[in-house]
């Protein structure tokens, strides 16, 4: 049995999780996401939580707000690209972002390595 409490999800995460979901075609244009207030419960996190995660998907350009009836994935207009292939596109930069991140943590301990051994480059205070 696991003694640890479950971690609540943040903003971010929920967002992901919901990009995910129209990335895989579960939300497609036109469909309402789950009422923020119910989503939050299910989740077990608070409603600023789950409202916080559809403004950044308002903001990325893939759900809609109208005011007293919901979220809705948008309907691109005509020449536009569709919310499904929108969210796969961000998916993959955010793993392609990742990635850079990894290798630039990599190179920053290389170069920290470096300078331990020949010291710092000319120009630069000593640490």
């Amino acid at each position: 049995m696991d003694s640890q409490p479950k971690r609540k999800l943040n903003a971010r995460e929920i967002a992901a999780r919901v990009r995910g979901e129209i990335a895989a075609g579960t939300f497609g244009p036109g469909d309402r996401l789950p009422g923020a207030r119910a989503y939050a419960q299910k989740l077990g996190v608070a409603l600023m939580t789950v409202q916080n995660a559809y403004a950044q998907l308002q903001e990325e350009g893939l759900v809609e707000g109208r005011r007293g009836s919901g979220t809705y994935v948008r309907d691109p207009a005509p020449g536009e690209q569709a919310p499904r292939e929108t969210a796969q596109r961000l998916i993959e930069l955010q793993a392609e972002v990742a990635r850079v991140s990894t290798e630039l943590v990599g190179l920053v301990e290389r170069v920290k390595q470096l300078e331990a051994v020949v010291g710092p480059a000319e120009g630069e205070p000593d640490a």
